[in-house]
C-alpha cells in the first residue's frame, strides 16, 4: 500500500511513523513545504518513508502525488482541508483529516455524491476529540436497545502541572482559545442546543494518581455527533477535562477580556487584546513537561430490560522511547489506523462520512492497544 501525508509537523510526523512502522513493505510519501524538515523526519522513520517537498495550495503539485497512492492524510490547517478532500474526489483516491472547523466540514460532507461517484471515502475528522471519542460513543450505542445519555470527556494535560493554570499547551494556543470561546452544541432532553462554553463545570474521577479533576462544556470536541444522534439519544454532551481550579482562572481572565478584539498600542505596533493573550500563553503555557491524555465516554441506557451503564477509559502517557507525545500518540495513530482500514478494505462505505458512520469500533480498540494505547472497559448492570 501507497500513502500520502500531507504536512510533517507533529501530527503528521506520527502519522507517517505509525504507518511506516505498521508495515514495512508499504510505502510512505510525507510532504511539506519545508524539505529540510520532510527530509528529516523521513530519514528518522525509515527507508519506507519518502520526503517530498510541496505546498499544499498548489493544485499542480497536489493532484499528481494524489494520483499515485492509496490513500492521503492530510494533517495540515483545516483551513485547505476542503479543497484537498475536492482534489482527492477528482484523483479518485480516499483521503482522510484532522479536522478541527465544523463550517470545513460541513462543506466536505457536501461533496458526498460526487465522492460516491469515484468510488472514493472522504473521511473528515480522524483524529482524538472529535474522532476517537465519537468512535466509542457509536460502538458503545449498539449493546443497549435505547439510549439515554452519552458523556464525552476527553483532557490533553501535563504530567506534572504547574500554577496558576495547571496547564501546558499540548496543540496551539489559537486552538485553545477557540475551544474555550465558541459555543459548544449538546443534546438536552432530546433536542439540539447551543451552550456557553467553559460553563456546566463538573467533577470527574479517575484513579490515581490523577483522583477528582474538573471537566466543563468546551466547543468542537463531537462536532456532527449531534445532528447525527438527534432523536436517538436523549442526552448528549463533551467536555474538557483539567486538573481542578483552571475553569474558575482561565475563565476570569476571558472575563476580564483578556481574548478580546479591542485594538492596543504596544510601542509602535497595534494588536488585539486576543493576539496579545495568545502570545502570552505560548511564552507562559510551554514549559516542555512530558503530556498525558486522560479520556472517558459513559453510555447509560437500556439493554435487555435492564439499565445499564458502559463506560469506555483512556489513560496514555509521552512514550519515553519513540519520544512522541500522549496527543500526537491518541491523535494521529487513530488517524494512520483509520487510513489503513481505507487501504485494506475494513471500511467499504463509500462517499463522505465522519468516521463514527464507519470505522469498525472494535478493530480500532485492538489496533490502539497494539501501540499500547488501552481503551479499558466497565459495565454497571442495573435492575430489571
Amino acid at each position: 500500500m501507497t500513502y500520502l501525508v500531507l504536512g510533517a509537523g507533529m501530527m503528521g510526523s506520527a502519522v507517517a511513523y505509525d504507518l511506516a512502522k505498521a508495515s514495512r513493505t508499504d510505502q510512505v510519501f510525507l510532504a511539506d513545504i519545508k524539505q529540510e524538515l520532510a527530509a528529516r523526519v523521513a530519514h528518522s522513520i525509515g527507508d519506507n518513508v519518502t520526503p517530498m517537498q510541496m505546498d499544499v495550495h498548489d493544485r499542480d503539485r497536489v493532484f499528481p502525488a494524489m494520483s499515485g497512492v492509496d490513500v492521503v492524510v492530510s494533517a495540515v490547517s483545516y483551513s485547505v482541508n476542503e479543497e484537498l478532500a475536492r482534489i482527492a474526489i477528482e484523483a479518485g483516491v480516499h483521503f482522510c483529516d484532522l479536522g478541527g472547523n465544523n463550517d470545513v466540514v460541513e462543506r466536505q460532507l457536501a461533496m458526498d455524491a460526487d465522492a460516491r461517484a469515484r468510488g472514493v471515502t472522504i473521511l473528515p475528522n480522524c483524529g482524538l476529540a472529535p474522532g476517537l471519542v465519537n468512535i466509542l460513543a457509536v460502538t458503545g450505542m449498539r449493546q443497549f436497545d435505547s439510549v439515554d445519555t452519552i458523556q464525552l470527556r476527553v483532557g490533553g494535560l501535563p504530567q506534572h502541572p504547574r500554577p496558576p493554570l495547571n496547564y501546558e499547551i499540548v496543540f496551539s494556543a489559537e486552538g485553545l482559545l477557540n475551544e474555550y470561546l465558541e459555543p459548544a452544541e449538546v443534546i438536552e432532553d432530546g433536542r439540539i442546543r447551543a451552550v456557553e462554553s467553559m460553563t456546566g463545570l463538573e467533577s470527574i474521577a479517575f484513579p490515581a494518581p490523577f483522583g477528582t479533576m474538573e471537566a466543563f462544556h468546551t466547543s468542537g470536541g463531537i462536532s456532527t455527533l449531534t445532528r447525527m444522534l438527534e432523536g436517538k439519544v436523549r442526552n448528549l454532551d463533551y467536555k474538557t477535562i483539567r486538573y481542578p481550579g483552571h475553569c474558575e482562572k482561565f475563565r476570569t481572565l476571558l472575563d476580564l477580556g483578556f481574548a478580546g478584539a479591542e485594538p492596543v498600542m504596544i510601542g509602535q505596533t497595534v494588536k488585539t487584546t486576543r493576539e496579545l493573550f495568545t502570545e502570552l500563553l505560548k511564552r507562559k503555557l510551554s514549559t516542555g513537561d512530558k503530556d498525558l491524555v486522560l479520556a472517558r465516554a459513559t453510555i447509560t441506557g437500556n439493554s435487555g430490560g435492564r439499565h445499564r451503564e458502559l463506560v469506555y477509559d483512556c489513560v496514555d502517557y509521552y512514550d519515553e522511547s519513540t519520544q512522541i507525545t500522549s496527543m500526537m500518540r491518541t491523535t494521529a495513530f487513530p488517524t494512520s489506523i483509520t487510513a489503513r482500514m481505507l487501504a485494506d478494505g475494513a471500511i467499504t462505505r463509500r462517499g463522505v462520512m465522519t468516521p463514527e458512520e464507519c470505522v469498525p469500533g472494535e478493530q480500532m480498540i485492538q489496533e490502539l492497544a497494539k501501540r499500547g494505547i488501552r481503551i479499558t472497559t466497565r459495565v454497571d448492570e442495573g435492575q430489571k
